[in-house]
């Protein structure tokens, strides 16, 4: 059996630069902050607030994608699913925004009302993924978030 030097060597060449090019190290999701309810179209309140990552990698990268469970008090309450473009630099920390529409029915029309009026505190949780691109390769972050937070207007 004859091996052939050329394809063994591209072999090894094209898996070096996959490599390389690589992050060496996992975006890591810090907090959220400024976790607010607005009322939004069709009355629905929107839970809005701004994830706060950090690129620990001298590489930039592209956020795409952020897909994200919010749930208030152990109910599912909401989806986050946004595709985007934005530009994160290299060993910095990044800010998305993120905005979810709140299905009441799931935990209760008269609850939210009374509790976005009075002042209530919720346990908020937030599970899911972003996807970012760094060289042309699509990296998949966990997102794991949970916070007690008195929702107000």
């Amino acid at each position: 059996m004859r091996i052939n030097n050329s394809r063994v060597f591209g072999c090894i060449s094209l898996a070096f630069l996959v490599w390389a090019c690589v992050p060496k190290e996992q975006v890591v999701f810090r907090s959220v902050n400024n976790l607010t309810l607005d009322v939004g179209l069709g009355g629905n309140p929107v839970l809005k607030g701004d994830a706060i990552f950090f690129n620990p990698n001298k590489l930039k990268a592209i956020l795409k994608e952020i897909k994200v469970e919010v749930l208030v008090d152990g109910k599912k309450a909401a989806l986050v699913d946004q595709q985007m473009e934005l530009l994160v630099r290299g060993n910095s920390d990044f800010t998305v925004p993120l905005e979810a529409k709140l299905d009441v029915k799931e935990f209760g029309l008269i609850d939210a009302v009374i509790g976005f009026f009075g002042g209530k505190s919720y346990q908020i949780e937030m599970t899911g993924y972003l996807r970012v691109k760094a060289r042309g390769v699509m990296i998949k972050v966990p997102v794991k978030y949970s916070q007690e937070v008195k929702l107000s207007k």
